[in-house]
């Protein structure tokens, strides 16, 4: 398993505690400093069973610097959306925790993260 964080996020600090509390084995990725490329966010994506702009931050002062919200979410525009969280990972949703299983889950919730152990 491994849960891909931002330390500064609260949410990746709660999915962190509880992932302890159960006794978890899962290695952290400071995806912030280990930016993951294109191939990882698409590998990860076909784990969550999502397209890019479902993990995307479009609050953050990048996306609207990049003017994402106006992008298609379409096939057309997939790629152009995995370059720009490769390029800028502070618009990649957080935390993710990949599962033992195969799958995936955006842990922003306890429940998600428990799901995620549950697999």
């Amino acid at each position: 398993m491994e849960i891909w964080i931002n330390p500064a996020c609260s949410k990746c600090r709660s999915a962190l505690t509880l992932l302890d509390a159960e006794g978890a084995d899962y290695t952290v990725r400071r995806y912030l400093e280990d930016v993951p490329s294109p191939d990882e966010i698409r590998q990860v994506l076909g784990r969550l069973g999502l397209e890019p702009w479902d993990i995307t931050r479009t609050q953050e002062a990048v996306a609207k610097e990049l003017g994402v919200k106006d992008w298609a979410r379409d096939a057309g525009d997939r790629d152009r959306w995995i370059e720009a969280l490769a390029a800028h990972p502070k618009l990649i949703q957080r935390p993710i925790i990949t599962a033992e299983d195969g799958t995936a889950v955006v842990g922003r919730s306890e429940e998600a993260v428990r799901d995620a152990l549950a697999r």
